[in-house]
């Protein structure tokens, strides 16, 4: 459908890539992949006809339409939802105008047996013809099915779209350009602003319900499911596979390791003829040889090798001190805006070492409880920090509290210790800050580059609980699985919020589960999460129907895991009552040896004063603490195995 001729794209007299050609065709389902800065962003611009290449050409027949779906594009607020979403059929609304035109122009002649009056006919029956194959009668159903597959509820569909954030006017863009059905549909990082549910509604879409699909992705499972082809911006070239994504990667591997080979062959053939050169430059016997040599080293072309994969850098954590056992515990949380309940009876307890992930639709209060965690917003209820927590915590906002002033290097060079400041400009390559990059000021960084930059730092800082809101959403596929490596090596408790099931799979034991106002717990990873529901959409997580079901979710009151076949309900409750007091106790264990140990410590620098050292009294009150801190600290390791065995 498409066909792509010897396509050359320079800035500022640097080829970005050259000599590129391949054709699209009619049910392709196309990943464009490469390095940040290779040119995918670009290539699809040149497709969509929004950009000229320097060189080459894209030879595209008149009644092939296409879409394009930008990273960023200027959204309209003058509409509802639904107003906005008909765009997409403006020329059926158009078509239905001159319909009704024709009709009533039929209806007020009365020259029944003219040629003029007969063509009329015709050409009314071709109009109403084309309008019902077009869908005419039934395109409201059909905005109402994709709305809906984007997360949109019914309640939405009247509100004006300056109400709702730009993520969410994204999606209103994506479901027009669905909608007007293209013959090739061109999507620039199309899963940036959905959630799962969401996500996995448009995979279906995209492999089942659509033509042509050339797409930029960072979510691996996502062009997994989506493509069958894979094309490669690599060294300025492109390299063109008839493979998914996955197999691309096994192929790519052994594409890099032949031309390593033959790399290392064309050194070897260039160093000899360079010896021979120097070795009998002065020889007039050989000077017929040299002088041949010398020509055969200009004409030779140097072998480039892909760049090497960043990934393999493998990043630690610093050690920071042992927390409690109990991180995070919520008794009853809720949280409320005026009328709006975001949830509410949230019961959860998150030990120490855990790896968890909150899931669920966009707006069903993810966010808003990391932001209660953190004590950034009020709620009602009892949420306890357990002992000796240092949390580090990545939400989007982060990278605003940067020094606009210090360069990325010297934002980096002052949190790195020890041998990681050796190390630094490998980290920063592999979260896409390389060459000159490293020098740029923080103040001149996209919202993208900031919150990478933002996330090294994280990496780099001691702490025992990390809390991570959203944080693959600006990473390229090598600098997220830097990170999960670094996740998942991490000794402490982790809470992720993401959309991300590749990022997620592997990564976590427990899911969260966010809808209906309501947080359910699930133990196992995110696939065995997804395959639990059993639904091939998520669109139906918060139906009643599947609330109470029992492929092994529970809710997050049952804190314990109990065997319903060998006790009673009384039993459960008398149980789960034990559980919930002996927790607890342990949270007030942990927050008493926290104040102890504070008020020791400060004692302990009094002592340290020459006024300090001379007053008796200071001894018998540190002598003291020492023994009430000494009896919780018993008291905290009974109850720990007391909990445990109820547990257990």
């Amino acid at each position: 459908m498409i066909s792509v001729e010897h396509l050359q794209v320079e800035f500022a007299a640097k080829p970005l890539f050259a000599d590129v050609t391949f054709v699209i065709n009619k049910k392709d389902r196309i990943a464009l992949v490469g390095k940040n800065g290779a040119g995918k962003s670009t290539l699809l611009k040149i497709l969509a006809g929004l950009q000229a290449p320097t060189e080459g050409n894209v030879a595209i027949p008149k009644d092939i339409s296409v879409g394009y779906l930008p990273q960023v594009m200027v959204l309209s607020d003058s509409r509802t939802v639904m107003e906005e979403a008909e765009q997409a059929f403006e020329h059926i609304s158009e078509l239905q105008e001159s319909i009704e035109r024709m009709n009533n122009q039929l209806a007020e002649r009365t020259d029944y047996e003219s040629e003029e009056y007969q063509a009329l006919i015709q050409k009314f029956t071709h109009a109403n013809e084309h309008y019902q194959m077009m869908g005419g009668n039934n395109y409201h159903a059909e905005i109402e099915r994709t709305l809906q597959g984007l997360g949109f509820a019914r309640s939405d569909f009247d509100r004006p779209t300056s109400e709702f954030s730009g993520g969410w006017r994204m999606r209103i863009e994506l479901a027009k350009l669905l909608l007007r059905r293209p013959d090739v549909l061109l999507l620039d990082e199309p899963t940036n602003h959905l959630d799962i549910e969401s996500i996995q509604w448009l995979e279906n879409f995209l492999a089942t319900r659509c033509n042509a699909v050339v797409l930029v992705s960072h979510d691996r499972a996502f062009i997994n499911n989506v493509t069958t082809r894979t094309i490669e911006i690599s060294c300025g070239r492109i390299y063109d596979y008839r493979v998914k994504y996955d197999e691309f990667m096994q192929l790519r591997a052994e594409r890099r390791e032949q031309q390593l080979r033959a790399y290392e062959n064309q050194q070897k053939e260039i160093q000899e003829t360079k010896d021979f050169i120097e070795r009998f430059r002065y020889k007039p016997t050989k000077a017929v040889q040299v002088q041949s040599r010398i020509k055969q080293l200009e004409k030779i072309i140097p072998i480039e090798v892909d760049e090497v994969d960043n990934a393999s850098l493998r990043l630690k954590f610093p050690p920071a001190q042992r927390s409690g056992d109990y991180p995070v515990i919520c008794e009853e949380v809720k949280k409320e805006y005026g009328e709006h309940i975001v949830f509410s009876h949230v019961n959860l307890t998150i030990k120490r070492g855990e790896k968890v992930a909150f899931v669920g639709k966009n707006g069903e209060g993810k966010s808003t409880l990391v932001k209660c965690i953190m004590s950034e917003i009020p709620f009602d209820g009892n949420l306890k920090i357990g002992h000796n927590i240092q949390i580090g915590y990545f939400a989007q906002n982060q990278a605003q509290l940067l020094d606009e002033n210090l360069t990325v290097f010297d934002t980096i060079d002052r949190v790195a210790v020890g041998d990681i400041r050796t190390r630094i400009k490998d980290i920063l390559g592999a979260f896409m800050f390389g060459g000159e990059a490293i020098e740029k000021k923080v103040k001149v960084l996209s919202g993208g580059e900031r919150s990478r930059l933002a996330m090294i730092r994280l990496l780099l800082e001691p702490v025992n609980l990390l809390i991570l809101d959203e944080p693959t959403n600006h990473l390229d596929m090598r600098s997220k699985d830097v990170l999960k490596e670094a996740i998942r090596e991490f000794d402490g408790t982790v809470i992720v919020v993401s959309h991300d099931r590749e990022f997620l799979d592997g990564l976590v034991t427990k899911v969260y589960e966010f809808g209906g106002g309501q947080v359910r717990e699930h133990l196992g990873g995110i696939y065995d999460f997804l395959q639990k529901k059993r639904i091939d959409s998520l669109d139906k997580l918060s139906s009643p129907a599947l609330s109470s079901s029992p492929t092994g979710e529970k809710k997050l009151s049952d804190t314990a895991e109990i065997s319903t076949s060998k006790l009673s309900y009384e039993q459960q409750k008398e149980q789960q009552k034990l559980i919930r007091r002996l927790e607890k106790a342990v949270a007030d264990c942990e927050a008493r040896i926290e104040k102890l140990e504070a008020d020791i410590a400060a004692l302990e620098e009094q002592m340290a004063t020459p006024e300090g050292a001379a007053d008796m009294s200071l001894y018998e009150k540190h002598t003291t603490l020492k023994k009430q801190l000494d009896a919780v600290v018993e008291e905290w390791e009974t109850t720990s195995m007391e909990l445990e065995e109820a547990q257990g």
